[in-house]
This record gives structure tokens, sequence and C-alpha cells, in this order.
């Protein structure tokens, strides 16, 4: 009988791996310089003006990239976990639904400041709901997170419609409206409170015990319940916190356009997970930064924006979004594939 004898790998192979290991964790670096250079160039041969060098545009594109980096916040800590949010779009049009009609009527008479109050907290407060319940259904009764926030994508549509009435809420709140439009030093007021909830979510996930234990449940959830950590509130609070920021975009998206409208988020729900997903984390949990959600949410503002800027078909966008999805993907495969990371067949 014969048997195996281990072998070393080859010099090259190794030489190899590391490479791949670079560029894959240096992904959405790599296709945002790329992005920059193509659409500069472009620029440069359509308009002989800058596109990178422009403040109007790179305000611009911070503008673009508040909605993808807002959701792709609580997409960020749910993907980690192992899990994913398909309700955050309706959860934003309901938030946006609730904060418009809050602030109008509470601002009627007692004020527009304490109508911005009333319809942060009502909206936040409201938005809650549907992240308890879909943490609940996935924690408590191990309904598939795929199916769980399907249905409840339905159920918070179906919310925002009715509290909507069908169409559009107009905001009459000029507080509402300063807190979408306003600037601080030049700097848009929405970029700046986003700016403030990526540096409260990047601590919580880098920095606490909570992050931690994310990490832990997306990579292992038995050796996580073995080791005695709670995986069901842990998973429950990570829901409620995707949901929360969803709220927040909701509400940014009402003073933004000074009106509330359920059908907000429909369209970014694919730019939610493409940021996170860009940004290099794994949708088999366990990996994955709030950086690189930002640096994600980015490429998908530059090529928004860029197409806008370049007079492109706009649907040109959903294209070179979901190639960047794949080759995301592709990479990240590569990585676990010769990386010696686990492979499901």
């Amino acid at each position: 009988m014969s048997s195996a004898l281990p072998t070393r790998s080859a010099p090259g192979n190794l030489r190899g791996r590391r490479i791949i290991a670079a560029v894959a964790s240096a992904r959405a670096w790599i296709f945002l310089l790329l992005l920059l250079v193509v659409f500069e160039i472009w620029s440069q041969i359509a308009y002989g003006s800058t596109f990178i060098f422009s403040s109007f545009n790179i305000r611009s594109v911070a503008v673009f990239a508040v909605a993808p980096v807002l959701l792709g916040l609580g997409q960020t800590l749910v993907i980690i976990s192992g899990g994913i949010d398909l309700s955050v779009g309706f959860t934003m049009g309901l938030a946006a639904v609730i904060a418009a009609h809050v602030a109008n009527d509470v601002g009627a008479f007692a004020g527009a400041p304490i109508g911005l109050l009333a319809g942060v907290v009502v909206a936040l407060a409201a938005t809650l709901i549907p992240g308890w319940i879909n943490g609940l259904l996935i924690a408590r009764l191990r309904i598939p997170p795929f199916i769980g926030t399907l249905g409840m994508y339905g159920v918070a549509r179906g919310a925002a419609y009715l509290f909507a009435g069908g169409t559009t809420v107009p905001v009459d709140n000029s507080w509402l409206t300063y807190l979408g439009n306003g600037r601080i030093l030049g700097i848009p007021v929405i970029v700046i409170v986003t700016v403030i909830f990526v540096a409260l979510v990047h601590y919580l996930l880098s920095e606490t015990q909570f992050g931690q234990y994310t990490y832990a449940i997306g990579g292992n959830r038995q050796a996580t319940l073995r080791a005695g950590v709670n995986v069901r509130r842990v998973t429950i609070i990570l829901y409620m916190l995707s949901a929360l920021t969803a709220g927040i975009d909701g509400i940014l998206y009402t003073g933004r356009f000074a009106a509330g409208a359920p059908q907000a988020g429909e369209p970014l729900l694919l730019d939610s997970i493409a940021a996170v997903v860009i940004g290099g984390a794994s949708l088999f949990g366990g990996s994955g930064t709030i950086i690189g959600t930002i640096i994600g949410a980015l490429i998908i503002a530059v090529i928004q924006y860029g197409l806008v800027f370049l007079n492109v078909e706009p649907f040109w966008q959903f294209i070179a979004v979901g190639l960047v999805i794949i080759v995301s993907v592709l990479v990240d495969q590569s990585q676990r594939r010769f990386g010696g990371g686990r492979q499901d067949e």
C-alpha cells in the first residue's frame, strides 16, 4: 500500500497566491481608481475639462453616495453575520412617508424645529418594528434570511403606500428641507450626517464586543453558540440596526426631495448589496468592513454620476454596476480557492 506524502508548495505558487490575495483585498480601491482614471480621460476628450478635480463633481458624487452608503451600513452588519436584508428599500420608503407626515402635522402647530424632531423620532421608531420582526423570524423561527426579509419587503411596501395614500407626501417643513439640501461650510448637511453615522457603525463593528460577535456568527454560528454568545439576541439587534440605517436614509431622502415617497428605496436595494460585495465582504459571511462598503458605494456613485455627467443613457448604470459585482464575486471566489478558504461545492 502506498501512502501520499505531503508536498511543499512551489515558490511560484505561493507568490501567485499572495498576489491574488493582495488584489482581492484591494479590489475595491483598484476599481475606484480605474473608474476615476477612465472618467477623467473621457471628460477631457468630451469636454476638455477635468472630472476628478472639480469641486462640484466631488460634491455631487458625495451626495449620490449618501443613499447606498446608509443602506449599506446596516446591510454590511447583516451580511457579515451570514444573512441578508431584502426589506431595506421599502423600510426606507416607510420612514420617508412617516417623516413627511409627522413633520408636516406637528410642525403646523408646534413649529418647524419641533416638527423635524418629531418626524425623525417617529420615523425611526417605526422602522425598528420591521427590523425587530425580521430578527425574530430569522433568529427564533429559523426562517432563512432571504425568505424572511423578502416577506417583510412586501409588508413594508404595502404599509408605506397605505400611509402615503398611494402617492408622494409633499413636505412643508423648512427645517426638514434644510436637512436634505442645506450646507455647512460648503459641505452638504446630508453628507455630514452620513459621515457621523459611518463613524458610529465603524466603531461598533471594529472596536466593540458586539462587532466581534457579528464576525463570529458569520464565521461559525455553532462555535459561537458553544462559546456562550447569545446569537439570537445579536441577530435581532443586527436586523434592527439595518432597519434603523434604512430609516435614516428615508428621512434624508424626504428632506432632499421635499417629499416622502413610498418607493424611495426600491431601486436602492441592489445598490446596498452591491456596495457591500464590491467593498470586499463575502456573501458567505464572516468578512467585510465598513470602509470597504464606503468604497463600494463611492464606486456606484461615480458610475451613476459619471455617466450622467457624460450624457450617457442612465440604463448603462445597471449594466456597469452589475459587471462590477460579477468581477468582485469572481475575485472573492479566487481568493477563497487559492487562499485556502472554505469552498461550497
